[in-house]
Formats: structure tokens, sequence, C-alpha cells
């Protein structure tokens, strides 16, 4: 395998370890300035310059996209992607995440706990939105924000008030979020590689820090997860369009709640903590797919005219309910179902046998307007009331 590591820091200690992970394993590898990319448009077919000179053929890129260079990153990740080349972490992916409004925008919608968080711009909307995450303390969190820089703890209501509108006048964007008291100043970093979590470690605040970043002192141990929090880290990848990334959790009282999904995980922690191989374990997952560049699939099946995307929700009332998908009649309508999102399980491919519940959300390819005569009209979201206390009874 030819491979890239796209990188501003060859002598890292997570780009070296890459790059000797990948040598030892037979590959070859260079590690290329992201910044030094040309991405040329003017031929026939996508390409790239380096240097000033045309690109050779890689077989997988390998992103170390820093927060600064977001923007003309992404573009050459995309640019990668547009030549059928690997990447673990999608150009979409890590923009994502990049933004944790947009991030926590992508991840709510598909039911993965995390703390209670809002926005607001306004400086009347300041402190109703802190009582609806429960009032103070409130973590306050800049929007671009990297290893704990800009994230404050607001211990009061009218704190967090100067604090956010001080912010907000320097042309600031911040996330209010209830502070997760019982995580005790820890939290988890899981290290996803494809599907499973390859290691973990828990990260502990210094003192009286409540940042447990281990660039502001905190400590680290290995740390066995409990299923669920696999699953969440692994699912909170996916969505995120993520094969490798560091996805930061505390440990609540009902839970795991994500915080954060990180594109461009810092391997030296994770490394020291756990003793395992964890560059040579992303190395390994490369090679095992780069036959599978990414593509983005409504892009490429909504090509044939009449044929799209689209996912369908068997509701309560729905005739499908306990039919198996060959008895749907869904194949007759030319509707092929590619993935069965039941709750938290994803099935892909589902044979014709799989019996169809309530609730069942079908990714299905098709014929566009045979999938939208089966989508029933969108219910009109309920206006949340407010209970007023009750007044007393005027004496007579």
């Amino acid at each position: 395998m030819k491979l890239a590591i796209l990188s501003r820091a060859p002598r890292s200690y997570s780009t070296m370890r890459l790059r000797t992970a990948a040598l030892d394993r037979g590959h070859e590898v260079k590690v290329l300035n992201t910044l030094r990319f040309a991405i040329d448009l003017s031929g026939e077919t996508p390409d790239l310059q380096f240097r000033g000179k045309q690109l050779s053929d890689y077989d997988a890129i390998l992103p170390r996209i820093g927060a600064s260079i977001t923007y003309f990153g992404t573009a050459v990740v995309r640019q990668f992607e547009q030549m059928d080349v690997y990447t673990p972490s999608t150009s979409w992916g890590i923009t994502n995440s990049r933004d944790k409004l947009r991030a926590t925008q992508i991840l709510s919608r598909h039911n993965i706990g995390m703390p209670a968080t809002t926005f607001v711009r306004d400086r009347a909307d300041v402190i109703p939105a802190i009582e609806r995450v429960g009032g103070a303390p409130v973590v306050i969190k800049l929007l671009e924000g990297t290893q704990g820089i800009g994230v404050i703890l607001a211990p009061e209501l009218k704190v967090a008030e100067a604090i956010i509108e001080t912010l907000q006048s320097t042309k600031q964007n911040v996330l209010i979020q209830r502070f997760v008291a019982e995580s005790k100043g820890r939290d988890i970093r899981a290290l996803v590689i494809g599907d499973r979590v390859v290691a973990a470690m828990r990260r502990v605040a210094k003192g009286d820090e409540f940042r447990s970043n281990v660039h502001r002192g905190g400590s680290v141990e290995a740390v066995e997860l409990d299923p669920e929090y696999e699953r969440v880290a692994v699912r909170a990848a996916r969505i995120m369009g993520l094969r490798v990334a560091g996805v930061d959790m505390l440990e609540g009282n009902e839970g795991p709640l994500v915080m954060e999904v990180n594109s461009s995980p810092g391997l030296e922690g994770i490394e020291a903590a756990t003793k395992l191989d964890v560059a040579g374990a992303i190395i390994d997952h490369i090679s095992d797919q780069v036959a599978f560049p990414q593509i983005d699939v409504h892009e490429r099946l909504s090509v044939s005219t009449g044929y799209g995307v689209a996912e369908l929700v068997v509701h309560g009332d729905a005739d499908l309910i306990g039919k198996t998908l060959a008895e749907s009649g869904l194949r007759e309508r030319d509707i092929s179902v590619l993935t069965l999102h039941r709750g938290t399980t994803v099935i892909p491919n589902p044979s014709g046998r799989k019996v169809l519940e309530a609730e069942d959300r079908l990714l299905c390819f098709g014929k566009l307007e045979e999938m939208r005569s089966l989508i029933p009209a969108r219910p009109k979201r309920r206006r949340r009331v407010k209970k007023l206390p009750k007044q007393p009874l005027p004496e007579e």
C-alpha cells in the first residue's frame, strides 16, 4: 500500500508513530504538508499537485488536519475523495466534528446521549438558556476550541451571563452546556477504529481543574469499557463520518454522555496509558479498506433519473408492522432496503425474512415517486406550555 499522511507536524509523536507503523508493515509512506497541495480542476478528471508538481498515485491518505487549516485541509481531503483514494476520515466528517454546535446537532438527531446543550445569540435569551440546561453551574464552550482551550466553568448565573456577553461582544460563538457534576473532573477517551474501540483511557483532572485534558495536566489510566460505552463511541464516530476517531465521554448517572468526537486524536497519551500499538491498528485498518474508497451515496445513486435514496419510517399505524420485508411489497414497487435501523441497532442488507416493527427506519434506494407516496405528512410540533403557578381564588 502507498500511503500519504497529511500533516504539518512530521516530528509530532502521532505522525512519527503512524509513519513508523506503516514502514514496519512494509508499506510505502510519505508525510505531506497539507498546505503545499494545489487542487487542480482544469483537466478532465480531478487531480492534485504537490509542491508545484503533479501528485503521484496513492492508495490511501490519513488526514491529520489541524484546526487552524480546517477549510483548506478538508478541501484537499475532498479532492482525494473525488479521485477515489481511501480516507478513514471523510472531509465532511472532519468539518462536522470541528464545529461543536454542528456536531451536537448531528448527534442529537440520532439519540446519542449528551449533556443538555443550548445555543443563543441575543442577550435577552442567555438567562432562559442557562435555566433550560439546569441552571448554574454551567459549562461555556467556544465552538472551535481544542485541548480544553475555550472551555469555562461558570459557578453562578450572573457570572455565566457576564462571561457569555463578554465572549459574544468579541464575535465569539459559544455553547451553554449542563455541568455534569457526577463526572468529578473525569472523562473517557475511546479510540475508535472501524467498527470497534481498540483502546480506552480515563482522564482525570489535576487538583480543582474540571477539564481533564492531558495538555492541562490531567493524568491518564487504561480502562475496560462497558459494552454500552463501546457501542455509543462506535455509533458516534460512524454518524460523524469518521472511521478513526477519539470519542470523549462523560460518565453520567444514566450512562455515557458524548462531549466531542475528535477527527485527529493524539496517540501519545492513549498508547502510554494502555501500552497498545494504536498506530499499528490504524495502519492495519487502512490497509484492509483501500479497496473501498469513500463515496457519496446520494450523489452516486441519484444519477439515475427518478431514482434516489430516502429513509422510510414504519409508523405505529402502518400496514407494514408484523410483515416480513418480502411480504411488504417494497420490492414490487422497485424499492430496495439497504439498511434497517431499529432503535440503536443497525442491520445492514436485511434479509427478506426480517419482520418489521413500529418505528423501524429503512434506508432505501428506489423510485422516488413510490417512496414519496409512503411518507406520511409531517406531524406538527407540539408547543411547550409553560405551567404557571396556581393563583389563589379571590375571597368572596
